[in-house]
């Protein structure tokens, strides 16, 4: 199992970050990241819409009882079927888990293939523009 690290902050570095990674893949100069994938947001408000704590709830549930469908998934949880599946859904684009065919009865089920996620958000106090020019008119 491997650990997702998720990092919330700056637009501007996130865009860096991608061409940048971009630019090794082109190159094939990708290292392996010690068993560690990365998720990143640009903003707070992105983070907090995209997980909220039923979802990360249901991520818990899938890595801990790993259920074989859709349908077990929100008994573990106790909630409605369909507003788990909206949410596996939402977590697959995201690429928190897989959905994968072949449970019992052809049912989907719900894989989470990591056994950790660390969190790291930057946020600025302090609009760096605003900062800048009160310093210079001081």
């Amino acid at each position: 199992m491997t650990t997702l690290q998720i990092t919330v902050g700056d637009r501007e570095q996130l865009r860096q970050d991608t061409l940048q990674f971009v630019q090794d893949s082109d190159a094939d100069d990708l290292d392996s990241q010690d068993g560690k994938a990365t998720l990143q947001f640009g903003t707070y408000d992105d983070f907090v819409d995209s997980l909220t704590p039923l979802r990360l709830e249901l991520i818990r549930a899938i890595a801990e009882e790993t259920p074989e469908s859709m349908r077990e998934a929100a008994r573990l949880v106790d909630r409605d079927v369909s507003d788990v599946h909206s949410d596996l859904k939402q977590l697959e684009v995201l690429g928190i888990l897989t959905l994968e065919a072949g449970g019992p009865s052809g049912a989907i089920q719900p894989v989470v293939p990591f056994d950790r996620i660390e969190v790291h958000i930057d946020y600025p106090l302090i609009d760096r523009d605003d900062a800048d020019s009160a310093s210079a008119s001081a």
